[in-house]
C-alpha cells in the first residue's frame, strides 16, 4: 500500500482514515463554530475523527488553536477553495 498525501502532523504512517462524522459550520461565526465542534466531539467515541468545514479568516485562525488548547489533535487542514476541511481527533 502506498503512502497517501498527508497534510497534518498527526497523520500516522501516511494512512488516511475516514472521519466518523462531518460537521458543516460554513457561515457560522466565532465562537459558536468552536462550541458546536467541541459539543460534537464530546458526543463521539474516544479516538474518533471528526471532519469540520470552516470558513477562512477568523474561524481558521481561532478554531484549530482553541481545539488544540482543549486537548484535541488537529490531524489535517485542507484548503478546499471556498472553505477549509479540518480533521480533528478526540483523545483516547
Amino acid at each position: 500500500m502506498s503512502e497517501l498525501d498527508q497534510t497534518g502532523a498527526g497523520a500516522q504512517a501516511g494512512i488516511q482514515e475516514n472521519p466518523l462524522e462531518r460537521l458543516d459550520l460554513r457561515g457560522t461565526p466565532c465562537p459558536i463554530n468552536f462550541v458546536r465542534t467541541k459539543l460534537k466531539l464530546e458526543q463521539m467515541p474516544a479516538g474518533s475523527l471528526l471532519e469540520v468545514w470552516l470558513d477562512g479568516g477568523e474561524p481558521m485562525e481561532q478554531v484549530p488553536d482553541s481545539l488544540t488548547m482543549e486537548g484535541y489533535s488537529i490531524e489535517q487542514i485542507q484548503d478546499c477553495s471556498d472553505y477549509f476541511s479540518l480533521h480533528v481527533r478526540k483523545p483516547q
